[in-house]
């Protein structure tokens, strides 16, 4: 029996998983990540990897779910917000420490990658997934393989620009880059805050706008669910996937999954709208499991 192990870098957290043949987990647990320091990142994991392996009495292969990308022209990580990844040969690294090869993905894909096999979206043909939470991160799966595209940032919506804005939405809030203008500016979860404090001087939580237990926390949910439609509204005319996929924090606010097809259509360039907009099966465990499955898709 093959096991597969699935590594999930973030910028807080270290996240390890192991998966038998059939998908079923054998060992998760995650860590806090070394802040901006590369050499005790690869130290952790590496430490990661050694403890699963030891614990199950045998080695696994081991993929990689990182922020970011490797350039297909140095082989150096970019546009990772664990900035300590920036600039360095990540990849190569962590397979001389290891001893052995690994497969590594943008994080966005290794979640849209668990969600096609068998969560939300299994057996769909195009999908489109989305990390609505601290950042704005998606991928792509087709035909149960993930696409990075010519300059590895295929998905990469959040850095695109809010389309069809509208006169209040030249200006949002600041996070990562790409100006104040991009789809990050207003759906990430400080953006969602940001906004609402804007109009009412409220300081609140996600979870207290979404409750939308006053007129101003509902006008605020009703911005944010416009621009949602209005977002992925241009990657559907793009991509035209039969599925898409939510995850991350925002992705638990329940109401996004009628509100935001019900509206989208003024955007989308159809007569019909056949693309599903679903709640990930998996829960936060999306990211992890994808990057342990990269060992199965060939």
């Amino acid at each position: 029996m093959t096991m597969h192990i699935g590594i999930d870098l973030g910028g807080t957290k270290i996240e390890i998983i192991a998966l038998d043949d059939q998908g079923e987990t054998l060992v998760r647990t995650r860590q806090p990540a070394p802040s901006h320091d590369y050499k005790a990142t690869i130290d952790a994991i590496c430490n990661l990897v050694k403890e699963t392996e030891q614990q199950l009495g045998k080695t696994g292969t081991v993929g990689i779910g990182t922020p970011g990308a490797l350039s297909r022209t140095i082989g150096l990580m970019k546009n990772a917000y664990a900035t300590a990844l920036n600039g360095k040969p990540f990849k190569d690294d962590l397979e001389t420490a290891l001893g052995r090869p690994i497969r590594l993905a943008n994080d966005g894909n290794c979640f849209a990658l668990s969600e096609a096999i068998d969560g939300a979206a299994a057996g769909a043909p195009v999908v489109f997934g989305v990390i609505i939470g601290t950042g704005c991160g998606g991928g792509v799966v087709v035909n149960g393989a993930p696409i990075e595209g010519a300059n590895s940032i295929a998905g990469e919506w959040g850095h695109n620009a809010l389309p069809w804005p509208e006169d209040n939405e030249r200006e949002g809030f600041t996070y990562y880059k790409g100006g104040g203008s991009h789809i990050e500016a207003w759906l990430s979860g400080a953006a969602l805050c940001h906004d609402h404090h804007l109009h009412s001087g409220e300081h609140l939580t996600t979870i207290e706008i979404a409750a939308a237990e006053t007129a101003e926390r509902e006008a605020t949910m009703q911005r944010y669910e416009r621009r949602m439609a209005r977002a992925l509204a241009s990657v559907i005319n793009v991509l035209d996937p039969h599925a898409i996929v939510l995850g991350g924090g925002l992705s638990n606010i329940d109401r996004l999954y009628h509100n935001v097809p019900a509206i989208w259509g003024e955007w989308i360039f159809s007569d019909q709208i056949e693309t599903r907009l679903l709640r990930n099966k998996h829960g936060d465990s999306s990211g992890v499991r994808g990057a342990a499955l990269l060992w199965k898709i060939g």
